[in-house]
């Protein structure tokens, strides 16, 4: 975990660079339009020199966080080397199989949770990420609010990450796991449904922890009724 803590802090700096970047060069009309890709040509302008008008102090300064940023962008390489080396673990092989699950999440899940007996359940796990609604009682009803957001954000954001490109691709995904977001993406908006798909894929990986098996060989009740989904 300190080489995913570390990793999370350099690249929310490098973020801050690019940022720092963008609007010392808009203070001189250079504007860039969002995204990294569009970010990154104006950089690779701004390394050959073909910015005129750019005055040589500016360009200066520039040089030296462009410096900067490059230092943190090959710190960032050296830990992904160091966490696909142990991504080879057996353990973080079989996070992977699921959905939304890529190098990151499963090494994170991994190193996080050595023990899943510690839950008595994939929804205890669940919980424990704050990925199950809050419960408000009026009037003898239970209404169910947002998430709770307790427990650990850091693999909570990356399983919420891992949500969202499992509901972008939803419309070329022929699994079962397709299926079953496109029939709540039928009856609910995509921001729950992707904490519904957050949620289900939190109870999968406390399966495969606690069965040491891969995600196909296990079986759930799927995860709408504790995300608010019916």
């Amino acid at each position: 975990m300190m080489l995913h803590r570390t990793s999370n802090l350099l690249m929310r700096q490098r973020t801050m660079m690019l940022n720092v970047i963008r609007a010392h060069l808009a203070e001189f009309g250079i504007i860039t339009a969002q995204g990294p890709r569009k970010l990154a040509a104006l950089l690779e302008a701004l390394r050959d020199g073909d910015m005129p008008g750019l005055p040589d102090i500016a360009r200066s300064a520039l040089s030296s966080l462009m410096a900067q940023l490059d230092h943190l962008a090959a710190e960032i390489r050296t830990l992904k080397r160091r966490l696909m080396a142990w991504h080879h673990d057996e353990t973080s092989q079989r996070l992977e199989t699921i959905p939304g699950v890529g190098l990151i999440t499963a090494t994170a899940l991994s190193a996080s949770i050595p023990d899943p007996s510690v839950f008595k359940s994939g929804r205890q796990f669940a919980a424990f990420l704050g990925l199950v609604p809050r419960q408000n009682s009026s009037g003898g009803k239970e209404r169910l609010g947002r998430i709770s957001k307790m427990g650990d954000g850091y693999l909570r954001r990356l399983l919420v990450v891992g949500a969202t490109s499992v509901i972008r691709r939803v419309g070329t995904n022929t699994s079962a796991t397709g299926n079953w977001v496109r029939r709540l993406l039928e009856r609910k908006p995509a921001r729950v449904a992707t904490v519904a798909m957050a949620n289900k894929t939190a109870r999968i990986a406390w399966a495969v922890l606690a069965r040491g098996e891969t995600s196909k060989g296990v079986k759930l009740e799927t995860a709408a009724a504790h995300t608010g989904c019916r």
